[in-house]
């Protein structure tokens, strides 16, 4: 935790959390969004133009988040533009560390060791916390971005202009849709994981639980008919936002998150869709799933004795 640009305590999971013990997720910090121009986007300030090598990706293979970002790098053809540094999945007291673990990188780019190292550079009076993933601006040693939402639609179509490749993933004519249902499935599935896992009173982690389940029953009766993605044929931002929580359920949410009512294996809709999104060309080498599983049980919090389970071995 950054308290006015210095780190004070230990990493903690827990950010907040309200009277009932819910869990409360931290907003993000940089909201500065890159456009074809360079002019200003959505939210934050302008001069952030999409060039070829100027912007560099940090981003942590356990983290849904993060992954969501490498994904849409890969889908939309990237890689030659926008370079990558890979945390270590290891928590550490410090937070995201560089280095250290197999598919981890040392940060070549900036010499930093830990992630908050980059927050306190771009605001040295920052408080919070230092997460991923981070859209960072070589030109002016900057965070752009920390909102994985955000950096998903700049990294869909800031950069048509240098490389046009891969699906639209948030079509004009889905976008009232595509709205409607990333902010259900992320308030009750992508962060109803985590409200269950860092739930504090047993209220709390009843009424997530429920809300998780609820969704995937809603998602595998929504599968029943056939469809190929979400919104039929076409893939969209929303295929991406559910699949990095289906591909990490039955290797950490299941256990160590306490949403155990059922392995998704058990529900073959869901569990064909996410293995098409899988099977999706370059989406399998954004999935680590001994990052997975190495970086969520080394939780103290939730896994005190550090033990890795064994399985699943396999997605």
């Amino acid at each position: 935790m950054l308290v006015n640009g210095i780190w004070q305590e230990n990493w903690q999971p827990v950010q907040a959390k309200d009277e009932q013990g819910r869990f409360i997720r931290q907003t993000s910090s940089f909201r500065n969004w890159i456009t074809p121009d360079g002019s200003p986007g959505t939210t934050g300030e302008g001069g952030f133009k999409a060039e070829a090598g100027r912007y560099h990706l940090y981003v942590a293979y356990i983290c849904p988040w993060a992954s969501r970002a490498l994904m849409v790098r890969k889908l939309k053809g990237l890689e030659g533009l926008i370079d990558v540094t890979v945390v270590n999945p290891v928590m550490t007291d410090q937070g995201w560390q560089f280095g250290g673990y197999p598919g981890a990188d040392e940060d070549s780019l900036n010499g930093a060791r830990y992630m908050h190292e980059l927050y306190t550079r771009a605001d040295p009076q920052i408080s919070g916390r230092a997460t991923v993933p981070v859209l960072w601006d070589k030109r002016t040693g900057s965070i752009v971005n920390n909102e994985s939402a955000d950096i998903l639609r700049m990294l869909n179509s800031a950069f048509s202009g240098l490389v046009d490749q891969g699906p639209d993933l948030y079509p004009a004519d889905l976008a009232g849709e595509i709205d409607a249902l990333n902010d259900y499935i992320y308030a009750n599935l992508n962060n109803g994981v985590y409200q269950a896992g860092f739930a504090s009173s047993q209220q709390a982690y009843e009424e997530a639980y429920a809300n998780v389940f609820g969704v995937l029953d809603e998602l595998e009766s929504r599968l029943s008919d056939g469809r190929v993605f979400l919104f039929g044929e076409r893939l969209t931002e929303t295929d991406i936002r559910l699949f990095v929580t289906l591909v990490r359920f039955d290797a950490a949410y299941h256990g160590l998150f306490k949403c155990n009512r059922n392995t998704l294996k058990s529900m073959p809709r869901l569990q064909a869709y996410m293995h098409r999104v899988l099977a999706l060309d370059g989406i399998a080498d954004t999935v680590r799933l001994d990052h997975i599983k190495a970086g969520y049980y080394s939780v103290k919090a939730l896994n005190p004795g550090g033990i890795v389970p064994v399985g699943p071995q396999e997605i």
